[in-house]
């Protein structure tokens, strides 16, 4: 007993560690060189055994599914943002109308994972840019937003991620992003507190200068149209 309470100890500990990584989303090399259709496979094999070790019944039917269903929800929806092929094209085109103040989208739903307990983000994006002579379709900052919130994430890194793809796409600094969430690894267990948010941001370019940035975040006061 007292082995195993060291054990524990140990575990929990590890699992406690939140030390942040890179920028980017850490995968391993060989990451893509099995298909999706066998990730399902093999993830679909893992769930059931981790309900049957829970001491699931998986002949029930309701449960028999589900190693299946989780293990394509895995890969084809709430981490789909991990392949690379399903980044969205993103084009743009010439600023002819000379529009030089800045662009917010705002209110971007955000679903996302927390990459520590697996368990779901839900907020908003607020993202701006001032044009360096290219703009991006309003639906292209929507999904840049979901691509990069569907994997394991913390919200720091998938600020700065979501941030850096819009500057290399319109090829300018001048790029901000606010993000507004509830992490449920904070709302559902642990400290269990229902009513806290986190809030990140980052600021690109002129979205430094003191009255740009009071502009960009007094905009987010705004009610929305409808």
């Amino acid at each position: 007993m007292k082995l195993d309470k060291i054990l524990t100890e140990q575990l929990d500990e590890m699992g406690d560690q939140h030390v942040g990584g890179a920028k980017e989303t850490p995968l391993r090399s060989d990451a893509f060189d099995i298909s999706n259709t066998e990730k399902v496979l093999l993830i679909e094999e893992k769930i059931h055994e981790v309900l049957h070790t829970l001491g699931m019944d998986l002949t029930d039917d309701s449960l028999k599914g589900t190693p299946r269903r989780v293990a394509k929800m895995f890969v084809n929806e709430i981490f789909s943002g991990l392949h690379p092929d399903n980044k969205p094209e993103s084009s743009t085109f010439q600023n002819k109308y000379k529009y030089g103040e800045m662009l917010v989208e705002k209110n971007i739903t955000l679903y996302s994972t927390c990459e520590h307990h697996l368990l779901p983000i839900v907020g908003k994006a607020h993202v701006a840019y001032i044009s360096n002579g290219t703009v991006v379709g309003l639906s292209k900052m929507n999904r840049i937003v979901d691509y990069f919130a569907k994997r394991p994430q913390v919200q720091e890194r998938l600020t700065l991620q979501i941030v850096e793809e819009l500057q290399k796409i319109l090829n300018t600094k001048n790029v901000a992003c606010v993000i507004d969430a509830k992490h449920l690894c904070v709302n559902s267990r642990g400290i269990r507190d229902i009513t806290s948010s986190t809030v990140t941001s980052e600021f690109g370019g002129r979205f430094n200068e003191k009255e740009i940035k009071r502009e960009f975040l007094d905009y987010l006061k705004l009610e929305t149209a409808f």
